[in-house]
C-alpha cells in the first residue's frame, strides 16, 4: 500500500451516517477484515455467485496453526517490487491497522515469531536428515550398481 492509500483510509473513516453513526458505514480495524472488505469490492458479492466465492475467503492476521504445516505460495503479480515503482513511498497494512486502533500487532507479532523459529528448528533438522540421507546413498552406491543395472533393464 502506499502512501495515498493511508489518506484513502483516513478519508473511509470519516465517513458515517450523521443521524445514526450505529447504522453504518462499519469501519473495520484489524488488516484482516480490511482486506475481507476490499476483497469483497472487487467481487459481486451480491450475487449468489460472489456470496460463495466470500463465503470460501479466509483472510488471517499471520499463520493460524491449519496452515502453518502447509506448503506457501507466492503471488507475483502482488509483490510490491513489481506493482510499486522504485523510490514510491509505501505503507504496511498492520502498521497502518495499529495507527488506526487494531491493538493486536504486539500479540500477533508475538505468535509470529514463536512460529517462524519452531519452523526454523524444524527445517534445520530436515536438513541434517537429508544430508544424513545423501551420505547414507553414497556409502551403498557401489553395492547397488548392478541391481540398479538389472532395474535399468527392466525399465525401472
Amino acid at each position: 500500500m502506499d502512501d495515498a492509500k493511508t489518506v484513502r483510509f483516513m478519508s473511509f473513516l470519516r465517513k458515517r451516517c450523521r443521524v445514526n453513526p450505529s447504522r453504518g458505514p462499519f469501519h473495520l480495524h484489524s488488516p484482516n477484515r480490511i482486506l475481507w472488505r476490499t476483497i469483497r469490492g472487487m467481487i459481486p458479492h451480491k450475487t449468489p455467485r460472489g456470496q460463495a466465492a466470500l463465503q470460501r475467503l479466509r483472510v488471517f492476521e499471520g499463520v493460524p496453526p491449519p496452515y502453518d504445516k502447509r506448503k506457501r505460495m507466492v503471488m507475483p503479480m502482488a509483490l510490491r517490487v513489481l506493482r510499486l515503482a522504485p523510490g514510491r513511498k509505501y505503507t504496511v497494512l498492520k502498521r497502518l491497522s495499529s495507527e488506526f486502533g487494531w491493538r493486536y500487532q504486539d500479540v500477533v507479532s508475538g505468535l509470529e515469531d514463536k512460529r517462524k523459529a519452531k519452523a526454523h528448528a524444524y527445517y534445520e533438522a530436515k536438513k541434517a536428515a537429508r544430508r544424513l540421507l545423501a551420505k547414507a546413498e553414497k556409502e551403498v552406491e557401489t553395492e547397488l550398481a548392478p541391481i540398479k543395472e538389472q532395474l535399468a533393464a527392466y525399465g525401472y
